[in-house]
């Protein structure tokens, strides 16, 4: 498997991970569905880092996905979603969401950048919009060659507290935090409010 990110063979990974019947038959993205559904349902969403659609094919209509890499955006095209890559997002006429889901990004991003990448995206939200950050626990992290950053719920709330997000709270999900060294999808999910006008 590429490192890279932006190759078509990592796009090519994320189908045939996504698409592994078993995941299908026994609906594992569920729970975590709810989850986002919880936190953003009825809001129109700017799905940063949307990759394939995987979360962006459940948010609500008028939702955006932003990916970096032109096969997962074409893909998620050709899937019906709404989608573009970075370059094509920021061309468009500017338009305003009521959340932003950041899931399974931030880790994918060099030390340090992830202050720039969110505050790229903070101006695209109206004023007190959901936020919601998704990262991978030990074990979720340790999964992924293209995982470099390695950030914990006392990072994540650092992060939103420089980047102006307000009243950040963090959860371990679906189970309790020392799960995340045993159980590969337990996540680190934080939510709080866009920064105010």
């Amino acid at each position: 498997m590429s490192d890279d990110t932006t190759s078509d063979s990592y796009t090519a990974r994320l189908r045939e991970l996504q698409g592994a019947r078993w995941k299908r038959v026994l609906r594992v993205q569920a729970p975590y569905q709810w989850n986002i559904r919880r936190h953003l349902g009825g809001r129109r969403v700017l799905d940063v880092g949307c990759g394939i659609g995987r979360n962006l094919r459940n948010l609500p209509p008028g939702s955006v996905g932003v990916d970096h890499n032109e096969a997962s955006v074409e893909f998620c095209r050709s899937q019906g979603m709404e989608a573009y890559t970075a370059d094509e997002f920021h061309a468009l006429p500017k338009a305003t969401y009521d959340g932003m889901l950041m899931a399974h990004l931030l880790e994918h991003l060099p030390p340090g950048v992830e202050h720039k990448v969110i505050d790229e995206y903070l101006p695209y939200l109206e004023p007190n919009a959901t936020v919601m950050i998704v990262c991978p626990q030990e074990v979720g992290f340790a999964s992924d060659p293209t995982h470099t950053s390695w950030l914990d719920a006392d990072d994540l709330l650092r992060i939103c507290g420089e980047t102006g997000i307000r009243k950040a709270t963090s959860a371990s999900f679906p189970f309790p935090r020392p799960v995340g060294k045993l159980f590969v999808y337990n996540e680190t999910v934080v939510v709080g409010d866009a920064p105010a006008p």
